[in-house]
């Protein structure tokens, strides 16, 4: 029930998942806005509709609202994944009432103080995408907590999305160790010295998008502003090209011959082709997407959260990191 297109897009975006993916597929909600999204002649018995007798507005504060509506849809869905009754939750409502419901009903890892947004962006390299997180759930973030974002990202970037020993880095103002605040020296050496990770060393904001790190670390406040920057540059990008290709006949004949490499060019760019945002620190897989989303955001996000559960992302970050440097 949550995002600016809700149910309508988020109903066919879960449809095409369900065919395409072969997932089963949970619609959390009002019943009869979903039924009424729902295509013609769809059979009711092929979806899954779980009632929830509210929502979360917007502009609700997050916590009192998860508190004080008990049978909120975002609550419903993650009681869903605490009973075991679903693999992971998404949603693309109010990103605070998502993380604070996780929270509530599925609780922390085991190690681990706060739980990070992450997000994939790409980079000039094909196929080749970097992990940043935190990117808006911890705008004040200590050392450590960078350090448990370094360990979460490199399970994540290693077991999801194929990366052999993946490179860390530390968002900074510069590469040398002694750069940054006092909190950036010492998540510094705290990284440098934590032999579960492959650290390199501090990432400067050219360096995000250059394809030198897999996984980079940083605080929510200053995650949050990169990742709206970064969409707002693909869209303005993709706009000059939709604008000063086509221009004149050359143009025109240009355009159609690209035609094939403009749609790589948007595969690459685009932030609806990641979908979502995992959150990553939860005792549950939880995918968290823009208000914005429509169809393919959604579609893209449950094949994220399918991947997540079928290399058991959540049990290698207990198991093979967190216990392990507990016992340690």
């Amino acid at each position: 029930m949550g995002g600016d297109h809700a149910p309508g897009e988020i109903v066919a975006g879960a449809l095409r998942a369900r065919e395409e993916l072969g997932v089963d597929i949970l619609l959390v909600g009002d019943p009869q806005q979903i039924e009424a999204a729902l295509p013609p002649k769809t059979n009711l018995g092929q979806v899954e509709i779980v009632t929830a007798q509210e929502a979360i507005a917007m502009d609700e504060e997050p916590l009192n609202a998860v508190r004080r509506k008990r049978k909120a849809s975002i609550n419903v869905a993650m009681d869903l994944v605490k009973q075991q009754k679903a693999d992971a939750v998404f949603s693309a409502g109010h990103s605070g009432a998502a993380m604070a419901s996780a929270l509530l009903r599925l609780g922390r890892l085991p190690g681990i103080d706060r739980p990070a947004i992450g997000t994939v962006f790409p980079t000039i390299i094909a196929g080749k995408p970097v992990l940043v997180l935190d990117v808006g759930a911890n705008v004040d973030c200590r050392p450590k907590f960078l350090e448990q974002f370094a360990v979460m990202g490199s399970a994540y970037s290693q077991y999801v999305l194929g990366t052999n020993e993946p490179k860390v880095g530390l968002l900074n103002i510069g590469e040398e160790e002694s750069k940054g605040n006092d909190a950036a020296v010492r998540a510094h050496q705290m990284l440098r010295e934590n032999s579960q990770i492959n650290f390199i060393g501090n990432a400067e904001g050219r360096d995000v998008l250059s394809g030198r790190f897999d996984v980079i670390v940083c605080d929510g406040f200053v995650g949050n502003v990169l990742l709206k920057f970064a969409e707002a540059v693909g869209e303005v990008i993709l706009q000059i090209l939709r604008e000063e290709l086509p221009q004149g006949l050359h143009g025109q004949i240009g355009s159609a011959l690209l035609k094939p490499n403009l749609k790589r060019i948007k595969q690459r760019m685009d932030h609806a082709e990641h979908g979502g945002a995992l959150l990553l620190g939860v005792a549950g897989v939880c995918f968290i997407g823009h208000g914005s989303s429509q169809a393919p955001s959604i579609f893209n996000a449950i094949r994220m959260a399918k991947e997540a559960v079928d290399n058991q992302v959540i049990q290698r970050i207990q198991s093979q990191y967190i216990l392990e440097r507990e016992s340690g």
